[in-house]
């Protein structure tokens, strides 16, 4: 009688490991534009006057293709991907596409465990995928820059007035809101201003 003997062989893609932080939270600006006291230009369409808030997220802007892990276990197209953490020490962060335009994408290799998250060191051009098992593959061989990208989100809100036009010696301006980058009509006005009564306006 013959015995067969099997032999399994693991072969690990993973090369180390990496436990995320989702620790993030984006800066909240204020806008007011343009500056009191200043002389600006504006043509038909244009916002003559911006008010509101937005978030500012860290990102990075991925230049080229990458992949990473020693059979393509993911593929990371250029775009924009923003920060959800920091590493302990600060010399990385953690990402996920962009959902605030140019995003970047994660394809996942077919024998790749499910994709988690973006590694990307500040000082180094060095990027790692993290998989949902905490496992990662980095590469050095790729090209991005460590910035910020602006985002409208569903709580950030804008007011503007914007310039409609002059017919003789009356000027037409709109005022509108915004929710995000959602138009609120119940809260949109138009209104007329004689320039023969005063060169001062105000809403």
């Amino acid at each position: 009688m013959k015995k067969i003997l099997f032999i399994s062989v693991v072969i690990s893609i993973l090369s180390a490991c990496a436990s995320p932080n989702y620790n993030y939270v984006p800066e909240v600006l204020d806008i007011s534009e343009p500056p009191i006291d200043s002389i600006n230009v504006a043509y038909v369409g244009d916002p003559m006057l911006r008010q509101g808030t937005y978030s500012e997220h860290d990102a990075i802007l991925l230049k080229k293709k990458t992949k990473v892990g020693a059979i393509g276990t993911y593929t990371f197209e250029p775009g924009y991907y923003t920060k959800r953490g920091d590493g302990s020490n600060g010399d990385f962060g953690f990402y996920l596409p962009s959902q605030y335009g140019q995003q970047g994408r994660v394809i996942r290799g077919a024998l790749a465990d499910p994709f988690q998250i973006i590694q990307a060191y500040h000082n180094e051009q060095k990027i790692c995928g993290v998989s949902t098992l905490n496992g990662k593959v980095c590469t050095s061989n790729t090209e991005y820059k460590v910035t910020t990208q602006q985002a409208t989100t569903a709580d950030a809100f804008q007011q503007t007035l914007i310039y409609s036009g002059r017919i003789g010696n009356k000027i037409n301006l709109s005022y509108r809101e915004f929710s995000g980058n959602i138009a609120r009509p119940a809260f949109n006005n138009d209104v007329e201003y004689d320039i023969n009564q005063s060169s001062v306006v105000g809403y």
